[in-house]
C-alpha cells in the first residue's frame, strides 16, 4: 500500500465526522509487537505453571495449555516477521538502486 500526501484528513460516516490524525505508525513491520505478545504467552504459562493442580481440580488445565501454544505460534510469527521485514527492505534498496 502506498501512502499519498492527499490522504483525507476527516472521513464521514453517517451523522459523524471523524478526524484523522497526522501521526506516523508505531510499529511498521509488527516484529516488536508480536516479540512482546510471545513474551506475554511466556510468562503466563510460567506463571500459571505452579498451580497445574488446582487448574486440574478445576478443570482449567486449558488456560495452561492456551498460553504454551500462544508462545509456539508466538515464535512461528516472530520469525514470519523477521523475513517479512527482511523482503521489504530488499523491496526498498531495489527500488531505490533502479
Amino acid at each position: 500500500m502506498e501512502l499519498r500526501d492527499n490522504q483525507p484528513t476527516q472521513h464521514e460516516i453517517g451523522n459523524r465526522t471523524y478526524i484523522v490524525a497526522d501521526v506516523e505508525p508505531l510499529d511498521l513491520d509488527g516484529v516488536r509487537t508480536v516479540e512482546v505478545g510471545t513474551v506475554a504467552f511466556l510468562l503466563g504459562f510460567l506463571a500459571l505453571l505452579p498451580f497445574y493442580g488446582s487448574l486440574a481440580d478445576d478443570g482449567r488445565t486449558w488456560w495452561l495449555w492456551t498460553c504454551l501454544a500462544g508462545f509456539g505460534l508466538g515464535l512461528f510469527g516472530i520469525e514470519y516477521c523477521r523475513r517479512r521485514r527482511a523482503a521489504r527492505r530488499r523491496r526498498d534498496e531495489e527500488s531505490t538502486e533502479g
